[in-house]
């Protein structure tokens, strides 16, 4: 779990990734790692918790669920090398806020600009469903990254990140409303606290919501662009 007191994201980050706090995660990830999906048996799967990616100084946080069992648990890199993060990366890189639109393995270029993405839970889950005592514990790690990064806009992917993440801001000192808001695609949330901050919602970048359509690269690059500008960042 998580220490209060870390200096700087680069330290936190390379505490996260030894963390063995939820038994069963660790024991899923890890088997996952060593069985592996036969298209993927000749790579080495990471296998670990996976940190968050983007620039320490970021402005604009992006907030999802947990890593993918065959995606960021096997590449070691949020959202890299499965069906999602091809959806995330093309908007990101539409918007301004990525170099490229594609990303495959942690040695690709890619770089993101002004953007960290991050998770509510570091470990692949099995059914891409952490428990609620999981979530809770991975908690800390997220309370820290806020604390390191300030950023001025956040983006949540998904009703998990939003259920995750408006405790973690009220626990940190922000304003936020009784009753909590209500998760919705395109909602957006301004708080006042330790510094002002603009909450954005947005569908998850899931198969179930892209492949249906109820989440097209236009609503996504809308929420993206808006909260780009919430940050300050010019394109």
């Amino acid at each position: 779990m998580a220490r209060a007191g870390y200096r700087s994201v680069a330290e936190l980050d390379a505490a996260l990734v030894d963390c063995r706090a939820c038994p069963r995660l660790v024991d899923w990830r890890e088997q996952v790692a060593r069985e592996k999906r036969a298209a993927f048996r000749d790579e080495e799967y990471w296998g670990r918790p996976v940190p968050g990616i983007g620039p320490a100084d970021a402005r604009l946080l992006i907030v999802g669920l947990a890593p993918a069992a065959h995606g960021a648990n096997r590449t070691g890199r949020m959202f890299t090398g499965d069906r999602s993060g091809d959806v995330l990366f093309a908007a990101l890189h539409a918007v301004g806020l990525a170099n490229q639109s594609t990303a495959v393995h942690r040695d690709d270029g890619l770089a993101l600009h002004g953007t960290r993405i991050t998770a509510p839970v570091h470990c692949a889950p099995p059914d891409n469903r952490p428990t609620p005592q999981e979530r809770d514990t991975c908690s800390a790690w997220l309370r820290a990254e806020l604390a390191l990064l300030r950023p001025r806009a956040v983006v949540v992917l998904g009703g998990f990140g939003w259920q995750a993440l408006l405790p973690q801001l009220a626990a940190a000192g922000w304003e936020v409303p009784r009753p909590r808001p209500k998760f919705g695609h395109g909602v957006q949330v301004e708080l006042a606290g330790p510094w002002p901050l603009r909450v954005f919602g947005s569908y998850h970048v899931s198969q179930q919501n892209t492949f249906t359509g109820r989440l097209t690269p236009a609503m996504l690059e809308d929420v993206l662009r808006a909260a780009a500008g919430a940050a300050g960042l010019s394109r």
